[in-house]
């Protein structure tokens, strides 16, 4: 078998082995390019990781006062709340709407309305974060200050809705696929035993296309955690354990991004946010090997 691969190969065009060898270039950059993010990052933080830091301390403390003169704490746990808090609440309106918009887009639609969705569901994808903060520290500032009579509108609150509307789009397109890769023979084989249009999206489509649809929602779940300018500009960016959605909050990419241009490289307080960058890489690892092993688990039943 693999002697008749070798000839197969070498009997391509060079143009073709060009395109292989392209490809395969491109698959290895990337995993080489993780690792180095990775390597940079730990580099910058390992030594006071490994020498210095109370990792007891920055998982459980809530005080972060890295500038303070006399005794610089760096607890970071309000920060992983915060950011798992406005995550947990952005993807509790997300998903619904979001795989809602697909399952409209993909069943009720017509072909020419679809392709409208579509491009409206780019555009908003298309829209830089920093818009968005502009949007919740102006707009959704001012609204929910007079809905809920709040003192400021610069909440938990006021960054979900921005990280919803911002995910919103990824969930739509990837869910959207997912639901028309389902064979049609599923649908026609339903409609065919007496099934509504309802019964079919329920009892057919949606566990048909459960793989797809739990991978739109973690992609959306992703966008939310690393995202930055948004939650820096309307959640308040106070360290705080949140009481409720309208408690003001502060994330850990937000932190990094408020304050690695204020510290002198190398200090201490330089590499705890480098530190941070390593959490934030482990948690990422975390939520996606958690959906491996979901996805293998759907796959095996």
């Amino acid at each position: 078998m693999n002697i008749l691969r070798k000839k197969s190969k070498a009997n391509l065009p060079f143009s073709e082995r060009v395109i292989e060898l392209f490809i395969r270039l491109c698959g290895i950059s990337c995993i080489i390019f993780v690792f180095g993010i990775f390597f940079f990052v730990f580099r910058e933080g390992a030594g006071f990781l490994f020498n210095g830091l109370n990792l007891t301390e920055f998982l459980t403390s809530v005080e972060w006062q890295p500038t303070s003169l006399n005794n610089k704490r760096y607890g970071a746990f309000a920060l992983i709340v915060g950011t798992f808090s406005v995550t947990t609440l952005a993807m509790c309106m997300a998903v619904p709407f979001g795989l809602g918009a697909a399952i409209f887009v993909s069943e009720f639609c017509s072909p020419k309305l679809r392709e409208t969705f579509k491009i409206i569901i780019e555009l908003l994808a298309a829209i830089p974060s920093v818009v968005w903060g502009f949007i919740g520290l102006t707009l959704m500032n001012q609204l929910i200050i007079q809905v809920f009579n709040a003192p400021i509108g610069l909440t938990m609150l006021n960054g979900s809705i921005m990280l919803a509307l911002m995910s919103v789009p990824i969930i739509v397109s990837i869910a959207e696929d997912a639901l028309k890769a389902v064979p049609d023979s599923y649908r026609e084989a339903a409609e065919a035993l007496g099934a509504t249009r309802w019964q079919v999206i329920y009892r057919v489509l949606l566990p048909a296309a459960k793989n797809g649809l739990l991978a739109a929602v973690l992609l959306g779940a992703a966008r939310s955690i690393g995202e930055t300018m948004a939650v820096l500009m309307a959640t308040g960016h106070s360290v705080n354990i949140p009481s409720g959605p309208l408690s003001w909050i502060r994330t850990l990419t937000a932190t990094i991004a408020a304050e690695l241009g204020e510290v002198a490289r190398g200090d201490e307080h330089y590499q705890v946010l480098f530190i941070i960058g390593i959490l934030l890489f482990t948690i990422t690892f975390v939520v996606n090997l958690i959906a491996d092993l979901v996805i293998k688990g759907i796959r095996q039943e």
